[in-house]
């Protein structure tokens, strides 16, 4: 079964540009892309797909992403996902939100595609 990862984010150029720095990955090593575009979406397909990797924006519509970061922490059949808060929010205090509410890498936008990818390969013990 393929491991699989899920982007979250109510930005379609930003999930685009995340699923190309991906792909590799999909045609490489057997990764599935998934993709939501609010929180209440990427909830549900957390649940139903249990990835082992999100992609989590913060501000989106409907459920943001603190509140995705804190419903998957706190359900015991989803403590294999890790969740990686990438948004546009770098103050210091939306950092610690963000880590205090369950994930395990902060990161800003605009980012690296090869840190993204490097970072990814790592968490899911890819070579």
């Amino acid at each position: 079964m393929p491991k699989k990862i899920l982007i979250v984010d109510d930005e379609i150029y930003i999930r685009t540009l995340l699923e190309q720095t991906l792909e590799e990955l999909e045609e490489d090593h057997d990764i599935m892309i998934l993709s939501a575009s609010n929180g209440e979406e990427g909830l549900e397909i957390i649940r139903k797909e249990k990835p082992e990797l999100v992609f989590l924006d913060i501000m989106m519509p409907k459920i943001n992403g603190y509140e995705v970061c804190r419903e998957i922490t706190n359900d015991d059949s989803l403590k294999d996902v890790t969740i990686i808060l990438l948004t546009a929010k770098g103050q210091e205090v939306d950092r610690n939100l963000g880590m205090s509410a369950g994930a395990l890498v902060y990161m800003t936008k605009p980012f690296d595609p090869d840190q993204i990818l490097d970072l990814s390969k790592k968490l899911l013990g890819l070579k």
